[in-house]
């Protein structure tokens, strides 16, 4: 950190700019006559269908009287819908109502439409920054304390659960249709190959790991011991919700799962990723991977760069 304002300056400047130009002023935000908090709580839940009140408060930093007002005003205007928790009669979880979906999918094309004209003015490469810078300095903002408190009330546990299945594709689907474009094709094979694996588990050298926020299911991650071959563990399936991300629980879910390969005596850890996952890489890499082939391929849908990354057994970064 400097001490000095030659980077504090211009970063409080350019945020306050970014503020000003995101519409969080004044004005139309996100193109509707929606309050900031109202957008993002249609996006958490359109992200997280079944979020609880308390669950959403925490995602938005607000408190439990605000979010509950909030609320009240999204089911009146018919944007919500609520559904008593069969396994807690006190707590309700969030849906989207149809008109919902739609005004949701509304604000998804103005964002997408907004960033994708930012791109635009920007240099070769600069995109790459631009989403690196934010993460990074979005993750900064939020301090390693908060990211820890939150890991504890979250913890793994092995096995299959009800809901996993359906929980886990869920997950990949989102995220993957956010960031990657990957459709129905994507969706299946996720969904068809995860049911598939937890038929084996009865198998000693399979395991899942869920990362449970009470009873949610909130991440996930897969041993598969015997479909590329003797001595060679597959890791499979490996994912964070996105109200997750940045606790520190993703990597606690690759390092049990390593351990668990470890422990089980293969000889490699490998698993098939595609470019320009840069946050991920750099996960797997700080956990001893090196990418060892690069291929274009269909697999997940549409034509991208495939990447096999590949940990000896011990591997360190």
């Amino acid at each position: 950190m400097t001490d000095d304002g030659d980077l504090i300056e211009p970063i409080r400047a350019a945020s306050r700019h970014l503020v000003r130009e995101l519409g969080f002023l004044g004005g139309a935000f996100a193109g509707t006559a929606l309050s900031p908090s109202a957008v993002h709580a249609l996006i958490e839940i359109d992200c997280r269908p079944g979020l609880t009140a308390r669950h959403l408060a925490e995602a938005l930093r607000l408190e439990k009287s605000s979010v509950s007002r909030l609320l009240d005003k999204l089911v009146r205007a018919g944007d919500l819908r609520e559904e008593v928790d069969a396994t807690d009669s006190r707590a309700k979880k969030l849906f989207l109502s149809k008109s919902g979906q739609a005004r949701t999918a509304a604000i998804h094309a103005h964002a997408r439409r907004q960033v994708a004209g930012a791109l635009t003015n920007l240099a070769p490469g600069q995109d790459r920054t631009v989403m690196e810078g934010l993460r990074l300095y979005a993750g900064a903002l939020a301090g390693r304390r908060d990211g820890r408190d939150a890991a504890k009330a979250i913890r793994i546990a092995r096995g299959y659960r009800s809901g996993l299945i359906g929980r886990v594709t869920e997950m990949h689907a989102r995220y993957y249709a956010r960031t990657a474009d990957f459709g129905q094709a994507f969706e299946s094979v996720v969904a068809g190959g995860l049911a598939a694996f937890c038929d084996r588990l009865a198998h000693p050298r399979n395991a899942v790991w869920a990362a449970l926020d009470g009873r949610d299911i909130v991440g996930s991650v897969a041993i598969d011991g015997e479909d590329l071959g003797e001595g060679i563990a597959h890791l499979r399936w490996f994912i964070v919700d996105d109200g997750a991300r940045g606790t520190g629980i993703g990597r606690e879910l690759l390092g049990t799962a390593l351990s668990f390969a470890d422990a089980q005596d293969f000889a490699e850890t490998q698993l098939w990723t595609f470019s320009g996952l840069a946050a991920a890489r750099h996960l797997y890499e700080a956990h001893g991977f090196r990418c060892v082939e690069e291929r274009v391929g269909r697999q997940w849908g549409r034509e991208v760069l495939e990447q096999r990354f590949a940990r000896p057994r011990g591997g360190r970064a």
